[in-house]
């Protein structure tokens, strides 16, 4: 049949369909959900030619419109659908942070100061404490954290 394709006796509106079958393929083997839209828009195209006496060029001119289109309507499905993740905040490296303890490092004094978490040191805002002195990380302004006073470990940052 590739042989057909290739010497030109194939009918056009199969060359559209093979072509967006090996797109699909294509697209299953590398995904990147880019060419699966080409590949409806060349199924499309391909019933299209079956069901209309339609030229070649009018054909490569819709498949090239369908493209176009098709892409564009995935996108916005795709936008509109964001798929859920295990761990939202993956790449959220303070919002991870929130909720867990850490330790007061410099002290606090008039609001500011540095906490260790892990093994880094943080800027943060709080009450005034002693170096030492356990917190829980409420929120973060940029890459300031946000802390209050605990009195019992959580979760270690």
């Amino acid at each position: 049949m590739l042989a057909d394709l290739l010497a030109g006796t194939l009918p056009p509106w199969q060359g559209w369909l093979i072509a967006g079958v090996l797109l699909g393929i294509a697209e299953i083997v590398a995904p990147g959900i880019f060419l699966i839209w080409i590949a409806i828009a060349a199924g499309l195209t391909g019933i299209v030619a079956f069901l209309l006496p339609v030229p070649l060029w009018l054909q490569v001119l819709l498949f090239a419109l369908l493209c176009v289109v098709a892409t564009y309507l995935g996108r916005r499905w795709y936008a509109a659908q964001p798929g859920e993740s295990q761990d939202p905040l993956l790449n959220d490296r303070i919002g991870r942070l929130i909720g867990r303890t850490a330790t007061v490092s410099t002290g606090l004094a008039q609001g500011s100061g540095h906490v260790k978490v892990g093994d880094s040191i943080w800027p943060c805002e709080g009450p005034d404490l002693p170096p030492g002195s356990l917190v829980r990380i409420t929120g973060a302004d940029g890459t300031t954290l946000r802390v209050e006073p605990c009195d019992q470990p959580g979760p270690a940052a």
